[in-house]
């Protein structure tokens, strides 16, 4: 073989060469593929929603209260006491004055008294109707009733001294001290205002005068001669 074929046959191998390690190339190159988006947007949905049915309130009717019968008390011939209940033992907390009328709210089963409003006072107290100063005007059987259960406090009064004494009014009789049989020295009384006369001093002399609430115990400790006495 001469120089010149030679020559060309190296030429020949280098290209068949090269074209074999270009086409290994390209067989081991990485494959890119494109990535198509498939994601669809949400479409948003509009629920049309009815408004809530309106709920009817039925319309009040105010009622009125049925007016109490009118029926008043008169102190026709004086005064008459107002009382916290019915009866003497309450304490007093008012007074009809003569030819004043109230207006009667209630009545004692138990009793002959009624409960009044106190003329220009919210305050209700009682009075008695079994008296000849009273008088009642209107329909009292149509008059509300019921048992007042406030029970009241007694009252006592004792007579500490020698003498005995009288208590006005009642003509409430207190032997003296030295007489201790059956407690004659003292007595439950009704509250409100005495006054105590000696009836062992002659002209019976006026010695004191006492308010008696609900709850005390009143001591007369002084007599018509002035001496002062301890009760035991």
């Amino acid at each position: 073989m001469t120089a010149r074929k030679r020559i060309l046959f190296a030429l020949t191998l280098i290209l068949f060469l090269q074209g074999c390690f270009r086409a290994q190339t390209m067989d081991n190159a990485p494959q890119i593929m494109e990535a198509t988006s498939t994601l669809q947007r949400p479409t948003a949905t509009i629920t049309s929603t009815p408004p809530p049915t309106p709920t009817l309130v039925p319309a009040v009717t105010e009622v009125s209260p049925t007016p109490l019968p009118g029926v008043t008390i008169t102190a026709a011939k004086g005064n008459l006491y107002i009382r916290r209940g019915p009866g003497l033992p309450y304490n007093q907390i008012g007074v009809l004055h003569k030819g004043e009328s109230a207006n009667v709210i209630g009545q004692d089963v138990l009793s002959r008294w009624v409960q009044v409003q106190i003329p220009g006072s919210d305050a209700t107290g009682w009075v008695s109707i079994m008296t000849d100063f009273s008088s009642i005007e209107g329909d009292l059987s149509a008059v509300p009733d019921f048992t007042f259960t406030d029970w009241p406090q007694p009252a006592y009064v004792k007579n500490c001294t020698e003498h005995d004494i009288l208590l006005e009014p009642g003509e409430i009789y207190l032997y003296s001290a030295r007489t201790n049989a059956d407690y004659l020295n003292e007595a439950q009384v009704d509250p409100g205002v005495y006054t105590a006369f000696d009836l062992f001093v002659p002209g019976e002399p006026e010695i004191q005068k006492v308010e008696i609430r609900e709850g005390m115990y009143v001591y007369l400790t002084l007599n018509g001669l002035g001496v002062n006495h301890k009760c035991p």
